[in-house]
């Protein structure tokens, strides 16, 4: 005998309420592992953790279950079953280079999860001073974009900075034409930041030749000018126009389909290893011939991949320059630890930015 769509609907309500059950007995151990934390002084948030909750959750789905759920939809369902969890031992602050709706506040909502406290920062100087002063528990800012490049105010916060990098996330920065008209042809000038602009050149010219083109100092910005006036388009994100109540008049406007940012999570904490973690770095150089060579050879003896280097004026005199460094592994790697040790002898400065889990792809 087949099943009926009302046998198979009942079926998906037991289920959804043995969830439900479950979800509340996952929230009461959540509860008794804070009151345990707070009474031994324990970090309440534990980034390495997480990433192994994630990572096992993730081999399951895939091992056990055959990915019949898709993997990444249930990597968003834990992040905010954590958050939420997480808001019952105490509620994270995260401060974000504001306003809201930028992409930026949407990574942080992708990486701390809804349930975490917000607060949106003007400068990325401010998102570091908010964390040092105890403000908040964590920080995030972009530092480098696959079309822009490397976000250098960032990179110079860590020459003044003691926070430590903690974490990281990379999203795609999708782009949209929003506007309270609801078609293209009534567009008669378009805002937003030089970014969005930049990364939206082809389309604008081919689209919207002749058209006003104004930069403003962020996406979030041009959405409130957008809202304001009439004929006005804003580029900005999907979550922008959820936001400010503009309509979507044009969508994917972004010249490439590889753009993405990547975000850095900052705080006073040091995350130990998970077996699938990035390290950041940064290095001054003798004033002597062959002194850069050498001191990236450390990494060559000991079998550290870097992933990026850059560098930046050290703004200490004229000329002299620190190097930014990622590698593959933690600073408690036995390969990692030796080259970061010769590194030292053959460098007039280091300093360890972070250890941290990688981005989740």
């Amino acid at each position: 005998m087949k099943e009926s769509i009302d046998d198979l609907r009942k079926q998906i309500d037991r289920i959804d309420e043995e969830i439900l059950r479950l979800l509340n007995e996952r929230a009461g151990l959540a509860r008794k592992i804070g009151d345990i934390k707070k009474r031994e002084g324990k970090e309440i948030h534990v980034p390495e953790r997480e990433r192994k909750i994630f990572e096992r959750i993730s081999r399951l789905n895939k091992e056990v279950y055959g990915e019949n759920f898709p993997t990444e939809a249930l990597f968003h369902i834990y992040r905010e079953i954590i958050s939420a969890c997480l808001s019952l031992e105490k509620p994270l602050k995260v401060v974000y280079l504001g306003p809201k709706a930028t992409f930026t506040h949407q990574a942080a909502l992708e990486y701390f999860g809804i349930s975490a406290q917000y607060i949106p920062s003007a400068t990325i100087r401010d998102v570091f001073i908010e964390v040092e002063n105890g403000r908040a528990d964590y920080g995030i800012v972009p530092v480098e974009n696959t079309i822009e490049g490397i976000v250098n105010y960032t990179l110079d916060m860590f020459l003044e900075s003691d926070l430590l990098i903690c974490g990281e996330i990379v999203i795609p920065i999708n782009l949209h034409l929003l506007s309270t008209e609801e078609s293209i042809e009534k567009i008669k000038k378009v805002y937003s930041h030089r970014h969005a602009i930049g990364q939206s050149r082809s389309w604008l010219e081919k689209n919207l030749a002749g058209v006003q083109i104004v930069e403003v100092e962020s996406t979030a910005k041009a959405c409130e000018i957008a809202l304001e006036e009439s004929g006005v388009g804003a580029i900005a994100s999907e979550v922008a126009s959820y936001t400010y109540h503009l309509n979507i008049i044009a969508r994917n406007i972004q010249d490439s389909g590889s753009n993405y940012t990547r975000f850095l999570i900052i705080s006073k904490r040091d995350v130990g290893p998970t077996g699938n973690d990035k390290t950041s770095l940064l290095f001054a150089v003798r004033d002597e011939v062959g002194a850069l060579y050498k001191a990236l050879e450390s990494f060559y003896r000991y079998g550290v991949n870097l992933t990026k280097i850059e560098s930046r004026p050290s703004g200490k005199k004229v000329w002299d320059y620190v190097f930014f460094v990622d590698l593959e592994g933690h600073k408690e790697d036995e390969h990692v630890k030796k080259a970061l040790e010769e590194l030292k002898k053959r460098t007039q400065m280091i300093k360890i930015l972070g250890s941290y889990p990688k981005a989740v792809p």
